[in-house]
């Protein structure tokens, strides 16, 4: 929802779960029954039993406000965090296609109203080499203790064959580091301030979010009356598979097969289940929430639970 509500430039509304309380009951009854009669023969015998369970969860939630809300949604994700998704398996392509907004220098894309450009096209060539060296095997990383702090380290493995060598020598061209260079210390910041640095100008979730409400659908109708901005369109030479994060349907009826789906301003907002490449990207979302802090916990909510 809150993406939609980004795309209609409408406030959203984001929410912590700040207590989780479970009242269990257990009720059991036991009966027993005799009756007979001095006139007419015979007599009968009842018994029977009940018993019943109740589980009655209280969940509160609390919106994400003040230092909070700064340290959640608008603290840029640490390179660090980002480069251990990358050691962790997911495409290092698609991460940085939604977590950077430039390294070394190299500009990504910036689809959003406030402030809209293509990406520079040096950006997809260092993505594309960097997912074929993390293919095979040649992108890990490593934390070691300089001092006072500890600090993140990318290095290339040897190159194993003669495309990893040609995209090796491709990616430290482009990055403008030293040839015989195969360790790079991380560090936040658009430009590097040595030869062996690496500037990530990482994304804050609401950046990411503002980026990725540019995905979502909107009635042509909507657009001429100016209730929702145009957005940048997706140059013709980024890659598909890499630059279409996610995709957001718009129709007037309630769909029949999504994954996902709210209804806002007459008009559903969906989802396709079949869709494989949006749904993964919610999950990473969700992954990317986990990575920022939330800050001190808040003031507990007064819950009065019965006793008996």
């Amino acid at each position: 929802m809150n993406l939609v509500k980004l795309r209609y430039l409408d406030a959203p509304v984001f929410l912590d779960v700040s207590s989780i309380i479970t009242q269990y009951s257990l009720e059991a009854s036991v009966n027993a029954r005799m009756s007979w009669d001095e006139f007419l023969p015979g007599e009968s015998q009842a018994l029977g039993a009940t018993g019943r369970y109740m589980d009655r969860p209280t969940i509160t939630y609390s919106p994400l406000t003040g230092e909070q809300f700064t340290r959640s949604l608008l603290t840029p994700i640490p390179p660090g965090s980002i480069f251990s998704l990358v050691q962790a398996g997911w495409p290092i392509d698609r991460i940085f296609v939604v977590c950077v907004q430039s390294i070394n220098g190299i500009d990504n894309r910036a689809g959003t109203t406030a402030f809209s450009r293509e990406a520079n096209p040096d950006f997809y060539r260092l993505i594309s080499g960097l997912r074929r060296m993390q293919q095979s095997g040649g992108v890990g990383m490593r934390v070691e203790r300089r001092g006072d702090k500890l600090d993140t380290i990318m290095f290339f493995e040897r190159p194993s064959n003669e495309q990893a060598r040609e995209d090796s020598a491709m990616i430290k061209q482009l990055l403008g580091i030293a040839s015989d260079a195969n360790e790079f210390a991380l560090a936040y910041g658009r430009l590097p301030k040595s030869p062996g640095e690496l500037a990530v100008l990482s994304r804050s979730i609401m950046e990411i979010l503002l980026e990725m409400s540019t995905h979502v659908d909107v009635p042509q109708t909507d657009l001429v009356q100016g209730r929702v901005m145009p957005v940048l369109a997706q140059s013709t030479d980024a890659p598909a598979d890499v630059t279409n994060i996610i995709q957001v349907r718009c129709s007037e009826d309630k769909p029949t097969d999504a994954y996902v789906s709210a209804k806002y301003r007459d008009r559903w907002f969906w989802i396709d289940d079949r869709d494989p490449r949006s749904k993964g990207m919610l999950t990473f979302l969700m992954i990317l929430f986990s990575l920022t802090e939330t800050g001190g916990p808040g003031g507990a909510p007064l819950v009065t639970i019965p006793a008996g």
